[in-house]
């Protein structure tokens, strides 16, 4: 067994889940391809790849044959280099696995083969789920690697300013960034200034929306830089999501009802939201009807909620856990009959469904047995654990089991007939949402 690891989390994390595996006699590589991959991992067993995104695909081929490569590993599966990975691993024969922050978070890892969302061969069918899920035993939820946020910052700042500061090292590097991450981090200084101040004022007006006892849809905003946002949605912009829902919620939503967006607590400020969603509102002839929140307890404001929508968040999985109706605008591993709905847009508004308890149950029960592993890449003792886990799993090759393995994956049809991305060639043609700095919304 010979494992290669392509790029991980900013930070030492990927190193760590190489060090068990080498523990265990398995022999393990890493191709660095940014000054911010150097900066966390550059010992014997690393390689550098310095050329352009387009001779990626026939490098990394040629290097898997030389080195007898039976594994690639990686982090955030649609990141243009991953995707190709992907598919020179499947030419190959190769087991392809990826990994990401956990579904049941907090304290959990994803780990599952090729991808995720559209790729992932997690199991979409609502019986085979209830099946497999009810004989397997209860979570544990209790958190055990609690970490402060400066933690994960000074990782990610580290990181991609490394790979600006030093990027002549690696001329030929794609940042899979949508912002730049100097002006990116620049802009988050007033958001941390005034969080105190928005958090008091966002617990009032959470406080009075319920307290008016009228209905009301709450849509949680996903950050507009999340590559899963970007490569697993058909959206290019999360206001061409408000846009599709505010016109429907205009047309079809009871009239009494309000349409609640809630601001992502780490968003940066660089995108508009207000004048976004006013302008659109106003369009619509709704403008005193949909509001803006930014703070407070997004489960206090599900839990009082007459449904919920997303594009493809994890928050979908609160809102379900809330037993609160779900509609996915996008691509989503739990967008399954019976915990979401499966009715168009418009229908939504007036028929949404209460989730399946017991459904959502098995799922997360499922989902921890066969997906997700306890541990967290910030803290060492998370961090450990996380890497430990992983490297049993990758040798015995359980990843995926029990009984959540497809042979190709379930929501892939479902990506193209929507026109998201699916190849890597497909991504080089739509690589300018990649490189732009912000979006600036014509509104």
């Amino acid at each position: 067994m010979v494992v290669l690891f392509l790029q991980g989390p900013p930070g030492i994390f990927a190193r760590t889940i190489a060090d068990s595996l080498e523990k265990r006699g398995v022999r393990t590589l890493r191709v660095n391809l940014s000054a911010g991959d150097w900066l966390g991992w550059h010992d014997r067993r690393c390689r550098s790849y310095r050329g352009n995104l387009e001779n990626w695909p026939n490098w990394l081929r040629d290097f898997c044959r030389q080195n007898r490569i039976t594994h690639i590993v990686y982090y955030a599966d649609r990141i243009p280099y991953h995707v190709a990975a992907a598919e020179v691993g499947a030419d190959l024969g190769l087991t392809c696995l990826t990994f990401e922050n956990g579904y049941l978070r907090p304290d959990w890892i994803t780990l599952e083969h090729c991808g995720m969302s559209a790729h992932s061969l997690f199991p979409e069918d609502a019986d085979h789920i209830r099946r497999s899920g009810e004989a397997l035993p209860e979570i544990d939820r209790q958190p055990l690697y609690k970490y402060p946020f400066i933690n994960e910052a000074v990782n990610e700042v580290t990181y991609n300013m490394a790979n600006v500061i030093f990027a002549w090292a690696f001329p030929g590097y794609i940042r899979d960034k949508l912002y730049h991450p100097f002006i990116d981090y620049l802009s988050n200084i007033p958001r941390f200034a005034m969080a105190k101040r928005r958090d008091r004022h966002a617990y009032h007006v959470i406080d009075d929306i319920i307290a008016t006892g009228l209905p009301y849809y709450v849509f949680p905003l996903q950050l507009q830089s999340d590559y899963q946002l970007r490569y697993n949605s058909q959206y290019d912009h999360i206001a061409d999501a408000a846009e599709d829902v505010i016109r429907s919620f205009s047309l079809h939503a009871p009239s009494s009802a309000r349409l609640v967006f809630k601001v992502h607590p780490l968003d940066n400020g660089m995108e508009p939201w207000s004048r976004i969603l006013r302008t659109i509102a106003k369009k619509h002839g709704v403008k005193k009807r949909v509001l803006l929140v930014d703070g407070g307890n997004l489960n206090r404001l599900l839990s009082h909620a007459a449904g919920s929508l997303t594009i493809n968040s994890t928050t979908g999985l609160h809102a379900l856990r809330a037993n609160c109706p779900t509609k996915v605008l996008g691509i989503a591993l739990y967008d399954i009959e019976g915990l979401t709905c499966q009715k168009p847009l418009d229908t939504f508004w007036r028929e949404g469904s209460a989730p399946d308890q017991e459904l959502l149950d098995a799922l997360e029960r499922l989902l921890a047995a066969s997906i997700q592993v306890k541990g967290c890449f910030y803290t060492r003792e998370g961090r450990e654990a996380g890497a430990e886990l992983m490297a049993e799993r990758i040798i015995a090759g359980t990843v995926n089991l029990p009984d959540a393995f497809c042979e190709a994956p379930p929501r892939l049809e479902k990506a193209r007939s929507r026109g998201i991305a699916t190849t890597f060639c497909e991504q080089l043609k739509a690589r300018g949402k990649m490189e732009r700095w912000t979006h600036v919304w014509p509104g």
